[in-house]
């Protein structure tokens, strides 16, 4: 009959603060085993020393190397995992129970866990928990972790400082574990993230060796690996005034859409955008969404602009990128006759760019921007700029190149583009991109036929080099010949 396997939290670092069970299940183990570093001390061991019982095996279970001793860390410690499972095994093979002290609790952050994996398939287990760090910083501390509705997020301070800091400036309470050689990160992520002052520092809660003081005023010379930062609760500063940024969704599929995008998103308090837009941004629970036709886009940047002022966090969204015949002007625009409201820009994937990834590499070479619309500049000054492009030879991508109010556009482009461009010029016609209905058509200037064009299209109109293969794959070389 083999033995059973016990992970045994200790708590933070007081032996009273061991549970009873905890207790019990120590003093009446064959086998303790706890894990040390090299110089042979250990956390666990001390913890628990008082319920020790005389003829007892003791497993010393010593880390072998640390990240600064090697270059192959995680396989020099998996292996180290390895052979310490087997030791554990061979007592419980023999019939003996093994306790497996852990300081805190044995699944937080313990080193139990190592164990767990490699052992409790294999036998019989019981997993006591144990008061964490963070409860015995908090109780030293003498206050309150959250309330209510709070977030509370635990973070190892082994994550890059730039990762820390977005996390600590959007949550209202804070944990920060491993500080040791980290504390210089941690606490500048403390500082980008507008969360410093409200920091704690807390190093060996609950033991006769305790200390807390501001963070700030904390050496990160006299930083040890057993402490951590703590954010408690009403920590989190005033909220800030308002701001507008705005969103650049890409051209449709979920995958286009940016984690810096979607990042501004959730952190919105209120969406303000076109219908068609607003609708494929996912329902957040006490987000509000403000809807519009879409060509208010004036009074649209205004009313988020209103909304920032009262103290709103707010998402202007746009398809593609904001800044390309989007709303980043028109916010831009509204937001310069005052200069009260901070806005941002998030950019997106252009509708260009993900047309012509989908045909090949049409915008390789030189090109220019152009759209169709004449409802905020005349024809004329957009048959110019056409006239202009193609003398040039550049790749032109059209935007909104029709709609059923514009029908002549897509014709009277064709035919300025005619007096400069071979007919036999390759074109793409990307259709709802990204969408359900997506389509690519590969074809010729010649052959354009403005009745297939709506608004949901994007052209491009290739370059005298512009190549188009058999396989329909287009692209435009990057050398430009010299005569």
């Amino acid at each position: 009959m083999t033995g059973k396997l016990y992970g045994v939290g200790l708590g933070p670092g007081d032996p009273e603060l061991v549970t009873v069970k905890a207790a019990r299940l120590i003093t009446a183990a064959d086998v303790v085993a706890f894990h040390s570093a090299r110089h042979g001390r250990s956390v666990a061991k001390t913890i628990a020393q008082p319920y020790f019982r005389e003829g007892q095996i003791q497993e010393q279970l010593v880390y072998p190397v640390t990240t600064e001793d090697t270059d192959d860390y995680q396989g020099e410690i998996d292996q180290f995992y390895e052979e310490a499972a087997a030791r554990l095994a061979a007592h419980l093979d023999a019939g003996r129970d093994v306790v497996v002290l852990a300081a805190g609790d044995p699944f937080f952050y313990g080193s139990y866990m190592h164990m767990h994996k490699r052992l409790a398939d294999r036998y019989e287990w019981e997993v006591v928990p144990g008061v964490t760090s963070v409860s015995g910083a908090s109780a030293v501390l003498g206050t309150p972790l959250v309330e209510r509705d709070e977030v509370l997020t635990i973070l190892p301070g082994t994550l890059p400082p730039e990762e820390l800091a977005a996390r600590l400036a959007d949550t209202d309470s804070a944990a920060i574990l491993k500080l040791g050689r980290t504390f210089g990160n941690v606490r500048h992520a403390l500082e980008e993230s507008g969360r410093l002052d409200g920091a704690w520092y807390v190093e060996r809660a609950t033991t006769g060796r305790q200390r807390t003081e501001k963070l700030a005023d904390v050496d990160p010379d006299s930083v040890p690996y057993f402490s951590l930062a703590l954010l408690p609760s009403h920590s989190k500063p005033a909220k800030p005034k308002g701001e507008v940024v705005v969103i650049g969704l890409g051209p449709g599929a979920k995958a286009w859409l940016t984690p810096e995008a979607r990042q501004e998103l959730e952190a919105a308090d209120e969406l303000v955008g076109y219908t068609t837009y607003l609708n494929r941004v996912p329902q957040r629970p006490g987000q509000i969404r403000h809807a519009s036709h879409n060509q208010v886009e004036s009074e649209r940047a205004a009313f988020a602009l209103d909304l920032a002022r009262k103290g709103a966090r707010v998402a202007v969204v746009s398809s593609g990128d904001p800044g390309v015949f989007a709303m980043a002007t028109a916010v831009l625009e509204v937001a310069a006759e005052h200069q009260d409201v901070p806005v941002r820009i998030i950019p997106g994937v252009t509708a260009a760019n993900a047309v012509a990834a989908k045909a090949g590499a049409p915008l390789g070479h030189d090109y220019a921007v152009i759209s169709l619309s004449d409802r905020l500049k005349p024809w004329d000054v957009i048959a110019e700029r056409l006239e202009a492009t193609a003398k040039a030879d550049l790749v032109i991508a059209i935007y909104n190149p029709a709609s059923k109010a514009r029908t002549h556009q897509v014709a009277d482009m064709r035919e300025v583009l005619l007096q400069h461009r071979s007919a036999d010029t390759p074109i793409v016609v990307g259709r709802d991109v990204g969408g359900p209905e997506e389509e690519i058509r590969v074809l010729t200037l010649g052959a354009l036929d403005p009745a297939t064009i709506d608004m949901r299209c994007l052209l491009i109109i290739g370059s005298s080099q512009t190549v188009a293969t058999p396989a329909g794959v287009v692209f435009t070389p990057r050398r430009y010949p010299t005569s």
